[in-house]
């Protein structure tokens, strides 16, 4: 994808989040199409109702057709399928991509995943992955099979 239509496509993501922004996501920085933090506010009547989380989300210039690395920073929520050093596991952010998919439609799929959680704990190999992991979460060999967290 040539790099007039990687910025044509994040100016109007950019454009649609500051003038539609989902309730409880907030762009905070977006300085450049490198990299851009959202705030991520835990839903109403759920574990995370209350917090607010933080999202860094990374572009390469073969985006939308490659999916962005996308992080918590700071405040990480415990989760079942976000360790401890920010990193998520999401199929639609590795194999299950797909070029309609928009920041806006990643940090709805996460906060939909915090919303559905029902019990505050980390991943069972949590440890070990943090300690083993590489610094983007896109060299990680993922395996999805647990849909229910």
């Amino acid at each position: 994808m040539s790099n007039a239509l990687f910025t044509k496509r994040l100016s109007k993501e950019l454009v649609d989040l500051k003038i539609n922004p989902p309730v409880g996501i907030e762009v905070t920085e977006a300085d450049t199409f490198k990299s851009w933090k959202l705030t991520l506010d835990g839903v109403d009547g759920t574990l995370y109702a209350g917090e607010r989380f933080t999202l860094e989300f990374r572009f390469s210039p073969n985006y939308p057709m490659e999916s962005p690395e996308v992080v918590f920073t700071g405040n990480i929520p415990i989760h079942p399928h976000i360790y401890s050093n920010g990193h998520i596991c999401l199929n639609v952010l590795y194999n299950q991509w797909s070029p309609v998919l928009s920041v806006r439609s990643v940090c709805l799929s996460i906060q939909s995943m915090l919303s559905s959680c029902t019990c505050k704990e980390p991943p069972p190999d949590n440890n070990h992955y943090v300690k083993t992991a590489k610094a983007s979460p896109k060299q990680t060999q993922w395996s999805f099979h647990d849909d229910s967290v």
